[in-house]
């Protein structure tokens, strides 16, 4: 005997609210803050397959010998191959890279979450640590 059981889809934002607009198609829309969500993890789907093969250390190490071909062997698109080897941060979160993902390959490059939290903002590392130890943004 099987037993089916009813999911609710995920509530869309409701139309009109500051976060949903209609030139968003209804999705979220946080000024300034990149939203992940299934089409964002759609569009970065083996762009994040890659990040996490990182757990391995033969993979980095792969990786590290040939970073454009071990791209290749994921089928990145071209804009996300050209975004890890650049290690454009912004781009790769753009692209559909997941932060979590993401950091694996700046850990690989000695960053820190810091350093790319100065990154997303505009600042340097060490602006960005300052405003954590003041207790973050106001405003």
């Amino acid at each position: 005997m099987t037993t089916a059981v009813a999911v609710a889809p995920p509530s869309p934002p409701i139309k009109g609210s500051p976060m949903s607009t209609n030139e968003t198609g209804g999705r979220l829309n946080v000024p300034g803050t990149p939203i992940f969500d299934g089409q964002t993890s759609r569009r970065g789907l083996r762009l994040n397959k890659m990040l996490m093969s990182f757990r391995s250390a033969e993979n980095r190490e792969r990786f590290s010998a040939d970073e454009a071909a071990y791209c290749a062997e994921f089928q990145l698109a071209p804009e996300q191959t050209q975004a890890v080897l650049d290690r454009d941060w912004t781009a790769m979160i753009d692209l559909g890279g997941s932060i979590f993902y993401v950091y694996k390959l700046a850990m690989m490059d000695g960053r820190s979450m810091q350093y790319l939290g100065g990154v997303f903002t505009g600042m340097t590392e060490e602006e960005f640590l300052a405003e954590l130890r003041a207790g973050g943004r106001r405003g």
